[in-house]
């Protein structure tokens, strides 16, 4: 039986309903059960193992279902982004995944390989049976109807061993470079602070609501558009486009909420539009250069987020607080030499941070070209031994938090 996203498979292998391979369960929640969560990157795990922040806290489990270590986990709404692997404890789990057992002998971790396969290609987007845009339905009575390669068990855990050796190996080398950039990252962090330590006395200190206006954004990330016509500032370092624009002229854009609150700052200067819950700084007080303001504040105002004013479940920077943040400034002609030495600081470090992270997403579209090969039969690799090695996750590097004491200056000192 041919399979609609791979052109052939070998000879020997087998195919099969999935609904002949795999039942779903639907065991009850036990009193000692942790939640475990299926994310996007295939892991499978107690959420506490990933994250301690940022979710929301069911008070009652109705509905929730048991999850064992082993099991074959399928998130419905997000298995088209990746969202399938093999949990890796026991749990409790939300109804939206469907949890797997197999029915015959089979490898699970093969299959989560090749369903987040089918997911990279589109395959799954391609079921889409949702309303929400971007989304798929992935029910188990759409995955029980498609058909799946069925390799023996034995080249099954072959490839399981070889791909969570090479997978382990270029995991290691993408973390060294992101880790490279994150210090990056840090060294312009600590070369913006330290050109606002040494304040003379002739700096003045205003209120930012004395210097400028602030306005939030009134769109959506729906709105974006591919090869939109103005950039899109969003809540994320990530610049996207879109066809509309609502201001023109230079600004700054902060966002208000998310991981990005209070830390991610964009300097524009020309038409453009922004994100419902980022703010716009405009309309500046002729006595300041607006990027000096931008360095300023990004160098400054991530330390104020940090020392815990706008903690809560997600970070969310309200207007008051912006408006009350304090800028310190010396003559125009000061700041002027300010805003071109950093401008030449900042341009060596991000062009060396956009050269390791295009270095990056050429192995990770290596990885994602082998792991196609591999688990569709494209490459054997029954024959090949698979040593020793550590086995590398991909990491989230945050090097901000590694302060520096004599650079912690608050700014509303």
């Amino acid at each position: 039986m041919k399979i609609p996203w791979m052109k052939s498979i070998p000879a020997h292998w087998q195919t099969l309903r999935a609904k002949n391979m795999f039942e779903k369960q639907s065991r009850a929640v036990r009193d000692e059960d942790d939640v475990v969560t299926c994310f996007r990157d295939g892991m499978v795990t107690l959420r506490k193992n990933r994250r301690t922040t940022g979710f929301t806290e069911s008070i009652q489990w109705s509905g929730y279902q048991g999850v064992r270590k082993g099991d074959l986990v399928i998130h419905v709404m997000d298995a088209f982004a990746g969202a399938i692997g093999v949990s890796d404890s026991d749990g409790k789990s939300t109804p939206v995944y469907n949890v797997c057992t197999a029915k015959m002998d089979l490898n699970n971790h093969y299959y989560a390989y090749l369903l987040r396969e089918m997911a990279r290609t589109g395959f799954i987007q391609s079921l889409y049976r949702g309303i929400r845009e971007r989304s798929s339905d992935f029910r188990f009575e759409v995955f029980a109807g498609l058909f799946l390669p069925v390799p023996p068990r034995k080249e099954q855990d072959q490839i399981v061993r070889y791909l969570d050796w090479k997978v382990s190996q270029i995991n290691k080398l993408i973390n060294a470079k992101q880790r490279q950039i994150a210090l990056l990252q840090l060294h312009k962090q600590t070369t913006l602070r330290e050109a606002f330590i040494n304040k003379n006395s002739d700096w003045q200190t205003v209120r930012v609501r004395f210097l400028c206006k602030i306005t939030t954004g009134n769109k959506d990330t729906i709105n974006r558009v591919d090869d939109g016509l103005y950039p899109f500032y969003v809540r994320s370092p990530n610049i996207e486009r879109i066809n509309t624009y609502s201001y023109d002229g230079e600004a700054i854009l902060m966002a208000g909420d998310g991981v990005g609150a209070g830390r991610v700052f964009h300097y524009a200067n020309g038409r453009f539009d922004y994100h419902q819950r980022v703010y716009c700084f405009y309309e500046f007080s002729e006595k300041l250069y607006v990027k000096y303001v931008h360095y300023y504040m990004a160098s400054l105002f991530p330390l104020v987020v940090d020392k815990g004013t706008a903690k809560s479940t997600v970070d969310s920077i309200r207007l008051n607080m912006i408006q009350d943040f304090p800028i310190s400034f010396p003559n125009i002609d000061k700041q002027a030499a300010i805003v071109k030495y950093l401008d030449e600081q900042c341009a060596v470090t991000e062009n060396v941070v956009a050269k390791l992270a295009n270095e990056i997403d050429l192995i990770t579209e290596y990885r994602a070209c082998l792991i196609s090969d591999v688990v569709t039969g494209k490459q054997d690799v029954y024959g090949v031994i698979v040593p020793e090695y550590e086995d590398v996750e991909m990491v989230e590097h945050c090097v901000e938090t590694e302060k520096i004491d004599e650079l912690e200056v608050v700014a509303n000192e």
